[in-house]
């Protein structure tokens, strides 16, 4: 029996589904260095939003929205052989979940109760070199699902033969995410905290900003965003988030930022404006670099205090040993006379 050798490519890339039933959905055009494309040469991109997420960057690559109990929606994908030859494509949705702070999915065809729900307008695609063709993605809750977020993806995927001599099936997908709420009434708020701003030595040559972010909404997050660093005149950055971090509502991600570039040593103000979607939060810290050391006054501008707090430290011993002085002095002036019993 052929072993099978699974290639995923772009799983931060996208996957599917919905809003309300009766909203109006705008056709977009993703611009290609979006979409996600496999070593192959096969790709896949939405093809709609709803347009009240036009605004929300995720929603450009991610199928993300919020649906009733009942709720029926229709999306459209375009899944594109940018290899040069013919190429059998197959289409399937499959289960995906949120583990250690990422979006995560299994090697195989996985489903979940979300995937269950997802139909497609074909399962198979046979595309010429370039060609490419939309394909119909539906999602259909049923009337008794619970409330809560869900989450799937929705795959195009090609295989190739066995070369001579080896059973090894090489499998190389390409995915579009799924972020499904349901439950009755509006979509549940998104919002985080940031916590306390903080560097770390990193695996190479520059130091890590690091920050605690807690999703305080009740939808999942994906963290984007950039950090920038002031030291008097010097600016520094922006720097971009360097880890994809997903964040479960109730739960905490550390988000990481590389400071890939030399700078001078001293204590930086910090400043970290972070988003998930429309949703965007700010901190300010104060980090010390280089990464271990403590903040440490320039030598030319030290001194002026320091030899100021001796001269103040010196005039005020030599005033107190004067008035000592002066007392005693004062006491062996006093004439001394004999006197009664009485006084």
């Amino acid at each position: 029996m052929p072993l099978v050798s699974v290639t995923l490519v772009a799983l931060g890339v996208p996957a599917a589904p919905a809003v309300a039933a009766q909203e109006h959905v705008q056709a977009i055009a993703v611009p290609q260095h979006v979409q996600a494309a496999s070593r192959d040469g096969i790709g896949i991109r939405l093809m709609d939003i709803p347009a009240k997420r036009a605004e929300d960057p995720r929603a450009r690559v991610y199928i993300i929205d919020h649906l009733k109990p009942g709720a029926t929606i229709s999306r459209r994908v375009e899944v594109s052989n940018d290899s040069p030859e013919r190429q059998q494509i197959e289409l399937y949705a499959g289960a995906a979940a949120i583990e250690n702070n990422a979006f995560a999915v299994p090697e195989g065809r996985e489903s979940n109760e979300l995937s269950d729900w997802i139909s497609l307008g074909a399962t198979v695609l046979d595309l010429a070199p370039g060609e490419r063709a939309p394909v119909e993605v539906d999602v259909e809750v049923p009337r008794t699902a619970s409330k809560g977020e869900r989450y799937a993806a929705i795959w195009a995927q090609v295989s190739s033969e066995p070369r001579q001599g080896d059973n090894v099936i090489q499998v190389h997908r390409v995915g579009i995410r799924l972020y499904l709420d349901v439950g009755p009434g509006g979509e549940p708020p998104t919002d985080f905290r940031i916590g306390e701003v903080a560097a770390e030595s990193g695996t190479g040559e520059f130091p890590v900003v690091t920050a605690r972010v807690t999703n305080t909404g009740g939808r999942a997050l994906d963290m984007t965003g950039t950090l920038r660093l002031t030291k008097e005149s010097i600016r520094a950055g922006p720097f971009k988030v360097t880890n994809g971090v997903t964040i479960l509502p109730g739960q905490s991600g550390q988000v990481r930022i590389e400071v890939n570039e030399s700078l001078p040593a001293g204590v930086w103000n910090a400043r970290l404006a972070l988003v998930s979607g429309v949703v965007e939060r700010t901190a300010d810290g104060r980090i010390t670099l280089p990464v271990g050391t403590r903040a440490t006054m320039d030598s030319s501008s030290a001194w002026l205090p320091y030899t100021l707090g001796t001269l103040v430290a010196v005039a005020a011993v030599g005033a107190l040993g004067a008035w000592h002085v002066s007392r005693r002095r004062r006491a062996l002036a006093v004439p001394t006379r004999q006197v009664g019993p009485f006084g």
